[in-house]
């Protein structure tokens, strides 16, 4: 019993000296792990943010044509209502002139 009182204690300290060192280890591998893929990061960023001009170009394109396409399909519907509307105006006019006609025949009878 006391050799177990002597050793225990050592074999402990042994098995904790040996975490500890392979903790170290691991912190220090995680921390080189960490750097790479802070470099990384930066690397992505820095060719992101050289795209940005692109695609502000690409989005000011994109507002000009579709500002242009609204501003010719309503000059195209525009028109084609004005069209029907014509068409409209003529019958209206025609079955007023009718209207008027038949006003002045029942009148004269």
């Amino acid at each position: 019993m006391e050799v177990l009182n002597t050793i225990l204690p050592i074999i402990i300290d042994v098995l904790l000296i040996v975490l500890l060192v392979v903790g170290i280890i691991l912190i220090i591998k995680c921390i080189y792990i960490i750097d790479k893929t802070k470099s990384v990061v930066a690397n992505i960023e820095e060719k992101v943010n050289s795209l940005n001009s692109l695609f502000a170009i690409v989005s000011l394109v994109n507002d000009k044509i579709s500002g242009a396409a609204d501003a010719i399909i309503s000059w195209i519907e525009g028109f084609i209502v004005k069209l029907f509307n014509k068409s409209d105006e003529d019958e209206v006019i025609e079955v007023e002139v009718v209207e008027k006609e038949t006003k002045k025949k029942k009148g004269k009878k």
